[in-house]
């Protein structure tokens, strides 16, 4: 994904549900990286790499803590007290920030409580107003019972969430390559994890629809990214080499899918539209419905030299001829995009920075 750095994120879980903090936490004496274990400040660590490669740095951190005996006596009351959150919680959270200073915090853990509780206002409002990063930082959703899907930077609704519709507010997909866990498991098969179609399909949905696309990897114990993770990686990453035109810097376009199929969906830049369709066609003829092909119109294969000669359906859209492929006896690749250069509009929408979409 060179060249494309700056639209990239990775989230480090600086702490889960079981309180274990991958940073030398001052409140989380001998439970942290520090202490026990690699005795390394990993979230330290992993900051300054990814910066170094200019890359946009993320910290999961989860509010609440399964075995914390100050979580446990607060829930006990019903949350009608705070130890945890004075004591250990709003400390750890303050310290990340102030430490780390990452452009993007996010929450979990919220669900057993309100977020009175969990004093999420305040420190929001520290935040966004006094902390070092008030004016690059970005939030989930996640600071509450209740709050998700409603209040937040981005939403994440939930796990692995698909929006049926264009939401009307930015949103992101959380997914895992382990479909069943999102830890690593020395007993996972291979079936298991999510095949680079699978992938491919996420993120052209969740782009198309808007969203960002968050993919999990659970490395080992050792820190090491397991080689069928690594393998998936690296087939995304290669997709996105051809294919990332169309991905990053997107818009949804006035159409997200095509009406006759779920294998095709667009997104746009200004003007310009891409159709990314996840099967290819047995006769190599793309049927297009959506668009709206003028005199002008040119079309092109990203990853394809040249254009390709197309024609208007006799119904409604286009047929575009596709390049001859080999037979190969590899199973095929999923998804493929067109690009579409002078379909005409049915109006045009203003966007932010001054950009114009053709709708």
């Amino acid at each position: 994904m060179e060249g494309d750095s700056d639209r990239v994120y990775v989230v480090l879980t600086t702490k889960h549900h079981e309180g274990f903090t991958n940073w030398g936490s001052p409140v989380s004496w001998n439970w942290n990286s520090m202490d026990t274990g690699p005795h390394r400040d990993l979230v330290g660590e992993l900051g300054e790499a990814l910066r170094e490669s200019n890359l946009r740095y993320g910290l999961y951190h989860s509010l609440m803590e399964w075995f914390n005996p100050l979580y446990l006596a607060d829930k006990q009351s019903e949350f009608k007290t705070q130890t945890f959150i004075l004591k250990k919680m709003m400390p750890e959270l303050y310290d990340l920030v102030l430490k780390y200073k990452p452009d993007l915090i996010w929450s979990d853990g919220d669900w057993e409580a309100p977020d009175s509780y969990w004093n999420s206002t305040s420190f929001l409002a520290w935040l966004y107003n006094d902390s070092p990063v008030k004016d690059t930082v970005v939030v989930n959703d996640r600071w509450g019972r209740g709050c998700s899907c409603r209040h937040g930077g981005f939403y994440n609704c939930a796990d692995k969430y698909r929006p049926g519709t264009l939401p009307d507010h930015k949103w992101e997909m959380c997914s895992s390559l382990d479909r069943l866990s999102w830890g690593y498991r020395s007993n996972m098969s291979l079936a298991e994890v999510m095949d680079e179609m699978s992938m491919i399909e996420e993120l052209v949905q969740t782009v198309s629809l808007g969203g960002n696309y968050l993919l999990n990897v659970g490395p080992t114990k050792e820190g090491v990214i397991a080689p069928i993770f690594q393998e998936r990686l690296l087939a995304l990453g290669r997709w996105l080499d051809t294919n990332g035109e169309a991905i990053y810097e997107s818009q949804p376009w006035r159409v997200q899918m095509e009406n006759t199929t779920d294998t095709v969906w667009y997104t746009s830049k200004g003007p310009v539209v891409f159709a990314i369709f996840l099967l290819w066609p047995r006769d190599s003829v793309l049927h297009l419905s959506s668009p709206i092909p003028s005199p002008d119109t040119q079309v092109t294969l990203l990853g394809f030299a040249g254009t390709l000669q197309w024609q208007k359906h006799p119904g409604e859209g286009m047929l575009i001829t596709l390049p001859y492929m080999l037979p190969s006896p590899l199973p095929p690749q999923s998804g493929w995009t067109v690009k579409l250069e002078g379909v005409s509009c049915v109006g045009v929408e203003l966007l932010q920075k001054g950009r114009t979409m053709c709708v």
